[in-house]
């Protein structure tokens, strides 16, 4: 896995106002899909430059990490990312895997080296967790996924598990729902590799520098037709191709093409389903996506939500954060 480039920041400004009077911060951006996350980072970014405080983004998104993976997962344009410096997209191969932790410990890096040269960087993306890991601080179990272990212990069963979790960990059990196979396995993963209990391993180290946190939200009907808008571009910009591409190149049983957007359009070529047929579930499996990602943002205490569909969003955000910073970057 290659290491995040920080040559960018040699070009970044260091005037005496941005290295001393301006306090730097965080600006973390979530949301559902399709709500309109990176155009808005990218005209706040622009307001930030315009102000000697930089301006860059880093993606919060866990498929834009991965090279080769580009229509099907949204990532910017070269266009925005001439304007705007991106970080954390293409940084590892589609055969690689990027935990939790790891992200974490990257982004955590960028943001040290960005706020050393008086530069706010953006966190921008639909990956709850990722934004999460940062703006909260999260102790993250630095335990790689053991597919070997994974499937030894999902073959005996949720109810063996999750009983073996109660007497190995109970307070992770006690967290866990007693059908959640995925977290039920992923404490005992953790359990068998480091020798101790998840939960002693858990935690939260919140950051030292103020963070803004806020959500973009549509309503149901509207953002439904931005999907189907974004859809349809995506299939028009190339997305058949790509994933046939992908297909011959890593083989249709590559975990990424298993997912959403990627699977449906592999369905259709291997002859599974029509392509109208493929682009009709794409639309209806991101819409269960995009109400899954709401109602977990919308568990988040902090955030500060927005209408996606405002006229003048980006000049209400900038108020906001404005009227934010005289309070808390004092």
């Amino acid at each position: 896995m290659q290491p995040p480039n920080f040559s960018q920041l040699k070009s970044l400004p260091q005037t005496r106002e941005n290295s001393s009077s301006i306090v730097p911060f965080l600006l973390a951006i979530g949301g559902a899909t399709a709500t309109g996350k990176s155009s808005l980072a990218l005209a706040l970014a622009q307001r930030l430059l315009a102000q000697n405080q930089g301006g860059v983004i880093l993606s919060a998104d866990s498929r834009q990490v991965y090279r080769e993976f580009d229509i099907g997962t949204a990532k910017p344009s070269a266009r925005d990312r001439q304007q705007v410096p991106h970080y954390l997209i293409d940084i590892c191969a589609p055969t690689e895997t990027l935990t939790l932790a790891q992200y974490q410990h990257q982004a955590q890096g960028l943001i040290q080296q960005f706020h050393q040269v008086g530069t706010s960087p953006l966190l921008v993306g639909g990956t709850g967790l990722y934004i999460e890991a940062v703006v909260k601080g999260l102790r993250i179990p630095p335990v790689a996924p053991q597919p070997e272990l994974r499937r030894q212990l999902e073959a005996l069963g949720q109810p063996y598990c999750y009983g073996l979790l109660k007497g190995l960990d109970a307070i992770a059990a006690q967290r866990i729902h007693a059908n959640d196979l995925v977290r039920t396995v992923r404490a005992l993963e953790v359990f068998y590799v480091t020798g101790q209990p998840m939960s002693a391993l858990q935690g939260e180290v919140p950051p030292a520098y103020p963070v803004f946190y806020l959500a973009l939200d549509s309503d149901t009907a509207a953002l439904e037709r931005r999907i189907v808008q974004r859809t349809q571009a995506m299939v028009a910009a190339g997305l058949v191709e790509e994933v046939t591409a992908l297909a011959q190149k890593y083989g249709s049983d590559l975990p990424l093409l298993q997912t959403l957007g990627y699977a449906e359009i592999l369905q259709y070529l291997q002859g599974d389903c029509s392509l109208p047929a493929a682009v009709d579930n794409i639309v209806l499996h991101t819409c269960q996506f995009a109400k899954r990602q709401r109602t977990w943002f919308r568990n988040r205490a902090a955030v500060q939500w927005f209408d996606a569909d405002a006229g003048d969003l980006v000049d209400r955000v900038w108020q906001q954060i404005n009227n934010w910073s005289q309070v808390n970057l004092k």
